[in-house]
């Protein structure tokens, strides 16, 4: 089923290519719409070249990462935490409000939807209910919270960037999901190590 999936994809993508080159006023000898896209266009719309799985990994990753940023706001709104507490929810929103932008900028690129179709569980993301409590909680009990919560919530992006990594077709794509294994996996260590000294 996978092979038959990303088959049909590559054959949608080249049937898109092959539109894009005839609303040009004709077909270009030798127009390659592999892997050797201009820079420019890498720059805008990563590459162009993708498959269901970039689709998938972007149309997941962002509001995966919006709710990071919604629970870092939570405690840069309270006050008297740890300060090594505040700057890891400020370094979470600083890194991952941009990714945000620039997978949305992807998917509109690849003319993809922004979001996927119904409802679609991902490994990590936090009810209504968590957030509640996190919004309530005060103190080292926020604190503790916060770390718990954002632990498996990495953990979940982890995940989902791994199958971009293995499965992943556009190189922009990829990397990005290489980035956030490496950085995320190195968050959850120093998360793990600030809630045992809490």
């Amino acid at each position: 089923m996978k092979k038959l999936l990303t088959l049909s994809t590559t054959a949608a993508a080249a049937m898109l290519a092959l539109a894009g080159c005839s609303t040009d006023g004709g077909s270009m000898p030798g127009m390659n719409h592999g892997a050797s896209t201009s820079s420019s266009m890498q720059a805008t719309v990563a590459g162009g070249d993708h498959n269901a799985a970039d689709a998938m990994f972007a149309q997941m990753m962002i509001p995966h990462h919006a709710q990071a940023v919604q629970m870092s706001d939570i405690m840069l709104a309270k006050s008297g935490l740890d300060p090594k507490i505040m700057t890891l929810a400020k370094g979470i929103k600083a890194a991952q409000g941009p990714e945000i932008t620039k997978m949305t900028t992807w998917l509109t690129g690849w003319a993809e939807p922004t979001a996927m179709a119904g409802n679609h569980s991902m490994n990590g993301m936090m009810t209504t209910a968590d957030l509640d409590k996190l919004k309530a909680a005060q103190g080292t009990k926020a604190s503790k919270l916060f770390l718990t919560q954002m632990i498996a919530h990495h953990e979940g992006a982890v995940e989902m960037a791994k199958s971009e990594v293995s499965g992943g077709k556009n190189a922009d794509a990829v990397t990005l999901a290489k980035s956030i294994v490496a950085s995320q996996e190195t968050e959850i260590k120093d998360m793990k190590d600030q809630l045992s000294a809490l």
